[in-house]
């Protein structure tokens, strides 16, 4: 039986993918970066092990139920055929409507900017607007539900025509996501070789460095020195200093990144950017790890809470997606790419959580199914 690399506890692994990377950056020192502090590991470990636990507590959960369910073309939907509000056929037509309105969306955001933010950091600073914010909303899940149900080569167009023009903003991470949740889908769905695997690593290793690299050196009023590989290690250092210096801070923001990271989008706040200000004393977008956010607001057990819940999230939807298929899969690959971007980022996106309530609704529904089905309704 083929190993399962896209289970819950790849996030796991990419963060100790992400740890390596950091401690190669302050172990060269890179632009004055310092070793961290032993605590540092053990918060890492004792968060990782929260993930872990709810991960593993999902994997109690019965599964036979659904089994039903993942028989009928892996698009479940309650009631007989003719009970149905939407034919499949309708329900495709809806979905591919979702994917080219998100594009849509995306190019005239970025023609209202003016200009190619990648390619300077005003822009940029100006690219994620609510027109964004409905582009990624409808764009991401769509596409992925879409190459989910029909995984053949001419979804993969609609894929790269979104990462082309999200990359435009000069976000490498939203560029990851794209394209590491569509390979997520696509792996559950046609179950490529390791071949295709290691090229498509290759590509995004490869799109994520020029991306960023550019961005950076786009930026006006910063100088750079450092190559792209060096750049990389100097990020995922940086990174893990702010870490460092944050464990001692803990519940400095009483629940201001929280609230932010609700109300942002509306009032053009960035948490990262309090991040910066509370821990490094300027204000500046800064990454934290995924532990970062939590730890700051409320302490230890707010970070433990929420390493439990993410999870136990990405663990249920796992177990039932390998069932039913379909739409959950697509959401899963979603949500577990977020989650990866996260380990750098921190969990300050207002979009990603409702990634994760668009699942737990997915969740919901495919049970309420089945449990109709189980009755005769």
């Amino acid at each position: 039986m083929r190993s399962d690399i896209f289970s819950p506890y790849s996030a796991l692994l990419v963060l100790l993918i992400y740890l390596a990377l950091a401690l190669a950056g302050t172990g060269l020192g890179l632009r004055g970066l310092g070793q961290p502090s032993a605590s540092t590991f053990g918060y890492m470990a004792i968060g990782g092990s929260a993930f872990a636990l709810g991960v593993y507590l999902s994997s109690r959960i019965k599964t036979e139920t659904f089994t039903s369910m993942g028989s009928q073309g892996g698009n479940p939907a309650c009631g007989r055929g003719e009970d149905r509000l939407l034919s499949e056929e309708q329900k495709r037509t809806v979905i591919i409507a979702a994917v080219i309105t998100g594009i849509i969306l995306q190019a005239v955001n970025i023609y209202l900017l003016g200009g190619i933010p990648l390619l300077s950091g005003y822009l940029k600073a100006r690219a994620v607007t609510k027109i964004w914010l409905l582009s990624y909303l409808l764009f991401l899940p769509s596409v992925n539900v879409l190459l989910s149900i029909d995984p053949r080569r001419r979804n993969y167009i609609p894929v790269i025509i979104g990462a082309f023009l999200f990359a435009l903003t000069g976000y490498r991470t939203t560029v990851v996501v794209i394209l590491l949740s569509a390979f997520i889908t696509v792996y559950y769905s046609k179950k490529p070789s390791a071949g295709k695997l290691l090229v498509f690593i290759t590509v995004l290793a490869a799109v994520a460095l020029i991306v960023g690299y550019l961005a950076v050196r786009s930026i006006e009023w910063q100088q750079w020195d450092l190559n792209p590989v060096e750049l990389i290690l100097y990020r995922a250092g940086y990174t893990l200093m702010v870490f460092d210096r944050l464990i001692d801070l803990q519940g400095a923001t009483r629940g201001s990144l929280l609230y932010y990271t609700i109300t942002g989008y509306l009032n053009s706040t960035d948490p990262r950017a309090i991040v910066g200000e509370v821990v490094l004393g300027y204000r500046h977008s800064t990454t934290s790890l995924i532990f970062g956010p939590a730890l700051l607001d409320f302490g230890l057990h707010a970070m433990l809470i929420q390493m439990f819940i993410l999870g136990t999230v990405l663990g249920t939807v796992h177990r039932i997606q390998h069932v039913t298929g379909g739409a959950l899969r697509g959401i899963y690959a979603v949500i577990l790419a977020q989650t990866m971007v996260w380990v750098e980022t921190g969990p300050t996106d207002l979009i990603v959580w409702l990634f994760y309530i668009m699942a737990i609704l997915g969740v919901f529904m495919v049970w309420r199914c089945s449990s109709e089905a189980g009755s005769g309704c």
